[in-house]
């Protein structure tokens, strides 16, 4: 197998198509309108490591990347940590790869563009399932100083059905019409553009449920929802008469590590 590293928006866009059979069986926020979106809102430098059985191969295994550089220091995350509010109760990223012997030569690949970087470098891999196998063979390239952290998420549980009538839709027509009351009410930090792309291209494919609670002529309660072949994802939402609520989530798994702390591990499993 082969390993190779992209680096921009558009080489990383082709990637994100090229790597599609990989994310099938992901979560939403793991296949290629997500991360295309993703990448086109980030101002962040963006990184694709590949693992190919051959040259201009399929890929059989992927890393899709983004790295800030503040001062001395670069940071790495997964594509889309912090470019988009990730849906809660699931882990939203995934290192995709067919195999054991990807997932060991993908990470090989990954310390390979760390030590590219110039200057010292802290990797923050976020919101991954636990037990991913190119994340434990991460760790052991990375030694002891490599940290693993595990939590599990709240999530959003939808009982607006409770307070009687509810308007639902996935036609991307009307969507625009409830639009700008949700991006009013979206996550603390995130951008504008960013999260209305979003919603509008997972609308217009039809993987975007809203639901509006209208009283007095005005929308009192909304819940964008995610859709499709896998379980329904409650994206964000916002209420002032009940009908939300927060429940128990899937565990996830991060990784952490730091140029300055890692031992270099004893590699291969």
């Amino acid at each position: 197998m082969t390993t190779r590293v992209t680096a921009g928006r558009a080489g990383l866009v082709r990637e994100i198509r090229a790597t599609a059979p990989l994310t099938v069986r992901g979560p939403v926020t793991a296949r290629g309108p997500w991360l295309t979106t993703a990448a086109q809102a980030s101002s962040a430098r963006l990184h694709g490591v590949l693992v190919e059985s051959h040259q201009q191969g399929r890929p059989r295994g992927a890393a899709l990347l983004s790295s800030r550089r503040r001062g001395p220091v670069t940071t790495v995350r997964l594509l889309g940590d912090g470019d988009l509010p990730d849906p809660a109760g699931a882990p939203p990223r995934r290192l995709p790869v067919v195999d054991h012997g990807a997932a060991e030569e993908l990470a090989d690949g990954v310390v390979g563009l760390l030590e590219s970087l110039p200057g010292r470098w802290s990797l923050r891999l976020t919101g991954l399932p636990l037990g991913d196998p190119a994340l434990s063979a991460l760790a052991r390239r990375l030694g002891t100083g490599a940290h693993f952290r595990t939590e599990r998420a709240r999530t959003l549980v939808d009982r607006l059905d409770d307070l009687g009538a509810v308007h639902r839709s996935q036609d991307p027509v009307d969507l625009e019409r409830w639009l700008p009351a949700f991006l009013d009410r979206r996550p603390p930090g995130v951008g504008l553009g960013p999260v209305r792309a979003a919603a509008r291209v997972h609308a217009g494919l039809g993987g975007l449920e809203h639901a509006v609670v209208v009283r007095g002529g005005r929308a009192v309660a909304g819940l964008l929802t995610l859709v499709g072949d896998g379980p329904r994802r409650p994206w964000w939402g916002w209420t002032e008469t009940g009908g939300l609520d927060s429940g128990p989530g899937q565990p996830s798994v991060s990784l952490t590590a730091a140029s300055w702390s890692v031992s270099r591990g004893r590699g291969r499993g």
